[in-house]
């Protein structure tokens, strides 16, 4: 059995077997490849744990055989949601190795995300923190309405592992990974069978764009070239300590390069718990991290910080930042509030990822996002009609390439939206062009909100609010705001009466993630529409950056933000 995706066609397949991108290589070659004196480099620091190469190598594969005897067999999928702990990468190999596709949702995301994701792929296995808010209060899932009740009730689970669950039989920290240099090279703890380098590895998340979470397959070709990509063009090597503060599975921090690419250069992760400065300013100076990834919000609160802390970062040597558009008056004070250099990353889950160069001029690394890099990665900016924009025009990025997936999920109806005839994708970014082929982005044409870095897909919110009784009618759109650069607002036709803190508690209660929460709710007695019907959300949206509601557009009754 095994996760069906759309292919490349036959002659592109061919033309990046050719030139080397792809190799037929299993993605967990990046930790397998070490040997001799690098196999016992350190490879992860955790707290106060520290993981060489060999034991992440031989703690994955006892996990593997475990899940194996378990009955987990290839082509089955598993649903995983760790926080940023060394047991998140021991568990992504480890379900590499037994051949199973997983997704791993991030650590803020609620039920609904996780139902969605389930619903989907019908997984076989979860992988869950206890800690978490939906699994401490009933962590066998007997309640029919706790998290694990519905996700056996609804997809029919064969196991659940928890990790710090006291039990040992459903208990990750059972399989004595507690002390990673501890470990035997007992034969009967490798998994058994053949990676199948040419298929899906696991599932990458989509920022959201059509109501419902969309699953990106990654195949183990696709993804691994990308890594190795990404490491020789921020030339990373062993002398690297990157800092993983944003969620481990984000796109971003696992391959950008990230940790994959790190492990692949014989570098270090240093976890940390969140990215606020209090927890990783002390990290950077105990470890000497020498690479940070961030988004723009967690780079204004290290800029603010800098200048207070009694932290050492002098052994920072690179600051990525991604995610969302960085302003250029942010980007000019990294080199000299942190004393590093600053690489600005554009990527997507779908593929494509673009990159200042850290030899690039202070104008290309402060104002643009970076140019593609590969020599295959094509790019087509195009206006509404589907024609070419003139040079230096903003338009919408349409792409393909070497390790630009080819279709979502099980999303027929939406591939054929987003894809043209030549297999091209629609990323929904509009950009612009430099005469030197670097991006600048302008915007976003998806319904799309882009808050700091977490992407919130309108019409999934309005689905969920449109449930409430007392609602006829909601419009979410995007307001600008400096901080994040975009929060989100939400225009509500309700009853009358209606209160904004009983539609918070009822979206909670539906399990939508916080970070989807609307920032604002105004309700209103009727919505802008254009010509042909639609609401208008582009006057919407005018009317907040005007910080002042047209009335004869969309009378309000009452206002209340977060």
């Amino acid at each position: 059995m095994s996760v069906v995706h759309t292919p490349w066609p036959d002659d592109l397949a061919a033309a990046y077997r050719a030139k080397g991108y792809w190799r037929d290589e299993p993605l967990t070659d990046v930790i397998t490849r070490h040997k001799g004196e690098t196999a016992a480099a350190t490879a992860i620091l955790c707290g106060e744990r520290a993981f060489s190469y060999t034991a992440l190598d031989r703690l994955s594969d006892r996990l593997a055989w475990a899940l194996q005897r378990r009955g987990l067999r290839a082509g089955d999928t598993a649903l995983v949601q760790l926080p940023n702990r060394a047991e998140f990468y021991v568990v992504f190999f480890a379900l590499l190795k037994c051949g199973a596709v997983p997704v791993n949702a991030l650590n803020n995301h609620g039920a609904f995300e996780l139902l969605s994701y389930a619903g989907q792929i019908e997984p076989r296995l979860a992988v869950l923190w206890r800690g978490h808010a939906l699994v401490e209060p009933d962590p066998r899932g007997e309640r029919p309405d706790s998290l694990l009740g519905q996700l056996g009730g609804s997809v029919g689970l064969n196991r659940v592992l928890l990790l710090d669950e006291a039990a040992d039989d459903d208990c990750l920290d059972g399989f004595a990974w507690a002390d990673g240099a501890a470990l035997d090279a007992a034969e009967d703890g490798r998994p058994e069978g053949a990676i199948d380098a040419k298929g899906v590895a696991f599932f990458q998340l989509s920022g959201g764009s059509t109501g419902t979470p969309k699953l990106i397959p990654r195949t183990h070709n696709d993804y691994l070239y990308s890594v190795r990509q990404s490491v020789e063009v921020c030339g990373l090597d062993a002398t690297c300590r990157f800092l993983c503060a944003l969620p481990a599975p984000h796109n971003f921090t696992l391959s950008s390069p990230g940790a994959l690419g790190v492990f692949l250069a014989g570098g270090t992760v240093v976890m940390a718990g969140d990215p606020g400065p209090a927890t990783c300013f002390p990290l950077i100076e105990r470890h000497r991290v020498t690479w940070a990834a961030l988004v723009p919000p967690v780079l204004t609160l290290w800029l603010a910080e800098a200048g207070h802390t009694a932290a050492d970062l002098s052994s920072l040597e690179v600051v990525q930042v991604g995610g969302a558009k960085l302003s250029a008056s942010f980007a000019e004070r990294v080199p000299a509030e942190l004393g590093c250099r600053l690489q600005q990353v554009f990527g997507m889950a779908e593929g494509l990822v673009n990159y200042t160069r850290l030899d690039d001029d202070p104008w290309t690394v402060f104002n643009t996002q970076g140019r593609p890099m590969s020599p295959d990665d094509e790019i087509r900016i195009l206006d509404p009609s589907g024609h070419p924009v003139a040079p230096g025009e903003a338009g919408e990025l349409w792409t393909r390439g070497p390790y630009t997936f080819r279709g979502y999920y099980k999303a027929d109806l939406h591939n054929a939206r987003v894809f043209d005839a030549e297999g091209f994708y629609s990323s929904g970014d509009l950009v612009s062009r430099t005469p030197e082929g670097n991006l600048i982005v302008c915007g976003r044409s998806k319904d799309q909100i882009n808050r700091g870095g977490e992407k919130i897909d309108a019409q999934e919110v309005e689905d969920v609010l449109a449930g409430h009784a007392q609602v006829n009618f909601a419009a979410v759109v995007a307001m600008p705001d400096a901080l994040m650069g975009e929060r989100s607002c939400a225009f509500v036709l309700a009853a009358p009466g209606t209160k904004a803190s009983g539609l918070r508690r009822f979206l909670r209660e539906r399990g939508l993630a916080d970070y989807k929460m609307p920032d604002k709710i105004v309700f209103v007695d009727s919505l802008p529409k254009t010509a042909v019907g639609k609401i208008d959300k582009q006057l919407l949206r005018e009317t907040l950056k005007r910080e002042q509601p047209d009335l004869n557009a969309a009378p309000v009754r009452s206002t209340v933000t977060a």
